[in-house]
């Protein structure tokens, strides 16, 4: 036997050699596919906005930041990153924390009364009245519904104009330009906003009859008229001590009437400039009162 070694070529000691080299590489890729798992499980991941993930040991989860080390750094050597940068953080046990932006979570906002009544307040000047409510559907984020009696107001063109409008709008609420730490809403129906917003309406009036040979007759005719527009509304809406309201806003859009004789016309929510130019306008000063 100790002959037969001793016999051995160069390349065959090489080769035994190379052979015993690959079944230990080969055992040791086995080894560490079997532990790099459990040290990754073993891990916090802390899952940013951007969908990185850093993979570490949470320490601390506190107001604003969390605190965390890293595996390649000594352990009294802590990191810590903002909580609004964070989407979520998964334990080594599985359990997650999911985290929202003080901006826009709701628990912020838990004491703010979310439905707001109100009532234009110019518009009995205009022959309407109109009320509204507004419900906020999360921060930044809210419906409005408005229902205009025609006739109720003013009759300013003594036309006896009788009959009804509704609007509809989700409205828009501006954010800031850019985050601070702890940034949220002073309230959560309060700021500016774009409102784009529907209207449609029904009601009749008393129309003079033009005659072309002698102008305006004493022929009154009541006339039925439906109205609608799509109005892009830019306001601004103040709460004061979370119970009463101020919104201010001017609208521009697109508009139609059925009236034939009179096209173009106030229709008690919004101005008609004429059939060539189908353009409409509008604006309010509304006050309300805030419920929960």
């Amino acid at each position: 036997m100790h002959t037969r070694i001793f016999q051995l070529s160069f390349n065959e000691y090489a080769t035994i050699i190379f052979e015993n080299m690959k079944s230990k590489a080969f055992i040791t890729l086995i080894i560490l596919s079997m532990i790099y798992p459990v040290y990754l499980m073993s891990q916090d991941q802390i899952i940013k906005r951007n969908d990185d993930t850093i993979q570490c040991k949470v320490k601390e989860i506190g107001m604003d930041e969390i605190k965390y080390a890293l595996p390649d750094y000594p352990d009294d050597v802590a990191f810590s990153i903002d909580k609004d940068r964070v989407k979520k953080v998964i334990f080594s046990n599985g359990k997650e924390l999911t985290f929202m932006q003080d901006m826009v979570d709701p628990e912020n906002y838990a004491e703010n009364k979310k439905n707001a009544w109100k009532i234009d307040f110019i518009s009995p000047l205009t022959g309407n009245l109109t009320f509204g409510y507004e419900h906020s559907l999360k921060p930044g984020r809210s419906v409005e519904l408005s229902l205009g009696i025609i006739g109720a107001g003013v009759n300013v063109d003594e036309n006896d104009a009788a009959g009804v409008f509704v609007k509809f709008g989700y409205k828009f609420i501006k954010s800031p330009d850019y985050y601070l730490r702890g940034m949220r809403y002073a309230h959560i129906l309060k700021g500016g906003y774009v409102r784009p917003e529907f209207q449609f309406g029904f009601y009749s009036t008393d129309e003079y009859v033009y005659d072309y040979g002698y102008g305006y007759s004493d022929n009154v005719k009541r006339v039925d008229v439906f109205t609608g527009a799509f109005l892009l509304n830019i306001g601004k809406q103040w709460v004061y001590d979370n119970s009463f309201l101020v919104d201010f806003y001017v609208g521009v859009g697109y508009g139609f009437d059925t009236n034939k004789y009179n096209y173009g016309d106030y229709h008690y929510g919004f101005l008609l400039a004429d059939e060539d130019v189908p353009i409409s306008f509008s604006a309010g000063l509304k006050i309300g009162l805030l419920s929960k």
